[in-house]
């Protein structure tokens, strides 16, 4: 794993632009295993997970420069599933809690730790989001790569409202499972009701890239959008978002 000062300010779209070009879509889908991602998209996000301006958060700026630089340096994924696999990790509760619990729904899985800044800062926006698209269908599950007991903590002092799942090595298996080998934190993925993987962000996720992945997905929901014109969408509007 990554050391910990390694993640903060840089946002990457790591995935989608592998699935941009259709020749390439057509035979992972047949396979259902996956295709090689080109070379990512990489932006210095203007604001932060609360959405404060960069002049806002100028107090930070020297820490997340150098932050921002081995994120930067970061590889994506080599191979991102067509579908969201199969997992069960262990809930709040300590419960196993299998991921096809939310079968129908549209997920956010945000793959976080304690220790992580970005992903610290990510919380806010997360649970703004989830209150504004569940009533769609979408729901923000927050998988800690983490050790239990900093997990239980830290979700009770910021009373995080969201489904949270939990493990380390476990964890790590999953997003292995997605592509990582040694995972950037954090990264979210993003499905369709269908399971179907439409885009996989590495970095810290800001408003207005998350509106424009949740917008897509919603047209692919309601039958407006197939799956690989909105991940070309995704991608092509992330670019312009820099």
């Amino acid at each position: 794993m990554k050391s910990k000062a390694g993640f903060a300010a840089a946002a990457v779209l790591a995935g989608v632009a592998g699935w941009t070009a259709q020749s390439l879509y057509s035979r992972h889908a047949a396979t259902d295993r996956g295709v090689p991602a080109t070379p990512t998209a990489r932006t210095i996000p203007a604001t932060d997970g609360a959405g404060r301006s960069a002049a806002d958060g100028a107090g930070r700026s020297a820490a997340q420069a150098s932050d921002a630089a081995e994120e930067a340096a970061m590889p994506a994924p080599e191979r991102i599933p067509d579908r969201l696999p199969n997992f069960t990790l262990a809930g709040a509760d300590g419960k196993p809690t299998p991921i096809s619990g939310w079968t129908g729904k549209s997920l956010l899985l945000n793959f976080w730790a304690t220790w992580c800044a970005p992903c610290r800062r990510e919380i806010p926006l997360l649970e703004t989001l989830r209150t504004a698209w569940r009533a769609q269908g979408f729901e923000v599950i927050g998988i800690a790569v983490d050790r239990r007991p900093d997990v239980l903590d830290f979700a009770q002092r910021l009373k995080i409202d969201y489904p949270l799942l939990i493990g380390e090595e476990d964890a790590l298996d999953v997003a292995g499972a997605l592509g990582f080998d040694s995972p950037a934190f954090p990264f979210t993925v993003f499905t369709d009701r269908q399971s179907r993987i439409v885009a996989l962000f590495v970095g810290e996720l800001h408003p207005a890239q998350a509106e424009l992945i949740l917008g897509t997905i919603q047209r692919v929901n309601s039958g407006q959008m197939e799956v690989a014109a909105a991940r070309s969408a995704i991608f092509a509007g992330l670019q312009k978002l820099h």
